[in-house]
């Protein structure tokens, strides 16, 4: 072959290309690897006071995450739920969702600037270039990884820097404690709010369509009537939850079809005052039959016998519908006795 077939070698790496890329990039290559920029070393590598600054700055902000933990854990035990607050320029706002909020809010917002101002100022900002190795590391890649890991940990500071650290993991022991906190709102708490009513001795019944008291003479034999206890008021802000537990239906039965001893004696001339929720999941009893002396709910069909101590007859009910005593007072006021004698609504009790 002569010289003259030989292919001029136009795009062969050169000796300067060679020494400078490593024989990888060619001169002429646009997609050449530019390398790493001059590292520029921060205020804080040379000067220790700055060093301590920024120090103090992450310890602060870890301490004020801690402090805000306290804040939302306190926000529980200090605002009611129903606590409204006017806030400029938020305006009416629930005090314990926006406490809630900007506790835990500033909780975690405090952790990650000061992780993001550690890393800034603090850890070793100088780039390292590696390169790719398939999955499966070969024994000498793992020790370098650990001892990668071991110089990343001196370099941060963390071991002669005590005040980062025990701040940094106070601030990360306390945050799930929110989360244990909040734990509260999977159901009420252990006391008795669902086992009592608004119902006492010497409260009135109300007509909810009148909103007049009940005199024995208002109830005619065969009528269904729904009451309220005295006091409760319709605009008040627990209202619905109140008259969740007291709703009462009132009906005149002859006292000769009363079957059931306790319910005559706790009725008066023949009214009987029974829970008006069902004890199935709750729903409003609205239906009567006058000859039967049978209420049916709408909501699942179970039926209560009135004239026989409410029991069920049919339906998925778990139990009777609480009864009322009533009685009447000096002024000829339908009365309460006192609070229902077991708790109303469906039968969580029976389980409890």
């Amino acid at each position: 072959m002569s010289s003259q077939e030989i292919p001029e070698e136009k795009h062969l790496p050169s000796e300067q290309g060679d020494a400078h890329h490593g024989g990888v990039a060619v001169a002429d290559d646009p997609f050449a690897d530019p390398g790493l920029p001059v590292h520029k070393p921060r205020i804080q590598d040379i000067d220790e006071r700055a060093a301590r600054r920024s120090e103090r700055t992450v310890a602060f902000l870890f301490t004020l995450s801690m402090l805000a933990t306290i804040g939302f854990i306190a926000s529980y035990v200090i605002f009611p739920v129903d606590k409204i607050v006017y806030i400029f320029p938020i305006g009416k706002v629930s005090a314990l969702n926006f406490s809630l909020g900007m506790t835990l809010g500033t909780a975690l917002f405090c952790i990650g600037a000061g992780a993001v101002h550690w890393a800034r100022t603090l850890m070793s900002d100088v780039e390292v270039a590696a390169e790719r190795h398939e999955i499966a590391a070969p024994p000498e890649v793992k020790a370098q990884v650990l001892q990668d890991f071991a110089d990343g940990a001196r370099e941060s500071g963390i071991g002669r820097r005590p005040l980062i650290r025990n701040t940094m993991i106070g601030a990360l022991a306390m945050l799930p404690l929110s989360a244990v906190v909040i734990m509260r709102d999977l159901g009420p708490l252990p006391e008795d709010k669902l086992r009592k009513t608004i119902w006492a001795k010497g409260k009135l019944l109300i007509n909810d369509n009148t909103d007049e008291p009940l005199r024995p003479e208002d109830v005619l034999v065969g009528s269904l009537t729904f009451a309220r206890p005295e006091g409760l008021d319709v605009h008040a802000h627990d209202f619905q939850t109140q008259i969740a537990k007291a709703a009462l239906m009132i009906v005149r039965i002859q006292p000769d079809d009363i079957k059931d001893k306790q319910e005559l004696a706790w009725s008066h001339d023949g009214i009987v005052a029974y829970s008006k929720i069902c004890t199935h999941v709750g729903c409003p009893i609205s239906l009567y039959e006058q000859q039967t002396h049978h209420v049916l709910c709408p909501c699942h069909q179970s039926t209560f016998d009135l004239s026989d101590g409410a029991r069920v007859i049919f339906g998925p009910a778990g139990h009777a519908l609480p009864q009322l005593r009533i009685g009447v007072n000096d002024e000829g006021f339908l009365e309460a006795l006192g609070d229902f004698e077991e708790p109303v609504g469906p039968a969580f009790w029976e389980r409890g």
